[in-house]
């Protein structure tokens, strides 16, 4: 009797590493580095640490082979017509509020409510370069970006936008130390500062879902970009103002 041999086709080694999931680790442990640095490092430094961050998790998506689209670098016009629209009626809600004496105190921020031209560049520079623009860099371009392609838009919705509420962990420690309005209500001590903080990162991962939902829906980033500037530079703004109504 003789016998056949079959031949066979070599079996590929199986890939263990998802390399899409390593991808999502890296930038989620850089944005961690970039958050720490920004809060805690010498100011030069701290300064920074944002935007150079955002720009290295932009040179790192790009060598890995993700492309302007899939960055929400591309279909710019619908973009900024989401945001400008998004821009508009968050700058009139919040001068209304600004101008409701029942919540006003909310706006008694004092980075941002005494001095007139300090103020003004911060709202229209400094919080456009080194907050809104880095952020949605990050955010709605990269994190979005690996978390589409690994879990799909859902998932990026709630681990996108929970990620985004816990990036404001450290800046919101202060919260109610700067801010007359908050301090009156939940004081300054331990327990204020603890419901400051649980409520900026409760705020913000709500605001960082509408910010998906407009980065999906606008195509780019900067759909949201024009929202979240709307929201921290009006706020600012209305800062200035109800400092000034409230106390000339």
């Amino acid at each position: 009797m003789s016998t056949v041999v079959v031949a066979t086709e070599p079996v590929a080694p199986r890939r263990w590493v998802d390399r899409t999931l390593v991808d999502i680790v890296v930038v989620v442990a850089a944005l961690v580095v970039f958050n720490l640095t920004a809060h805690f490092a010498p100011t030069p430094i701290a300064v920074a640490a944002v935007p150079v961050g955002a720009l290295l998790l932009l040179a790192f998506a790009r060598a890995r082979g993700l492309q302007w689209s899939d960055l929400g670098l591309s279909n710019v016009g619908r973009g900024a017509r989401h945001g400008a629209a998004a821009a508009g009626i968050t700058l009139l809600v919040v001068a209304v509020a600004a101008s409701i004496p029942l919540t006003q105190s909310a706006f008694l921020n004092e980075r941002y409510g005494v001095n007139v031209g300090a103020t003004l560049f911060a709202a229209l520079v400094i919080i456009p370069l080194q907050t809104v623009v880095p952020e949605e860099l990050a955010f709605r371009g990269v994190l979005h970006a690996k978390l589409s392609r690994r879990f799909g838009i859902r998932a990026v919705a709630v681990i996108g936008s929970l990620l985004f509420g816990l990036w404001h962990v450290a800046s919101s420690l202060g919260l109610t130390v700067g801010n007359d309005g908050f301090s009156a209500v939940l004081g300054t001590g331990l327990f204020g500062q603890i419901v400051g903080v649980c409520g900026a990162v409760a705020g913000t991962t709500v605001a960082g879902f509408v910010f998906t939902w407009l980065r999906h829906r606008g195509g780019s980033i900067l759909a949201p970009i024009g929202l979240h500037w709307a929201l921290n530079g009006a706020g600012a703004l209305a800062a200035l103002a109800v400092w000034h109504l409230t106390f000339h």
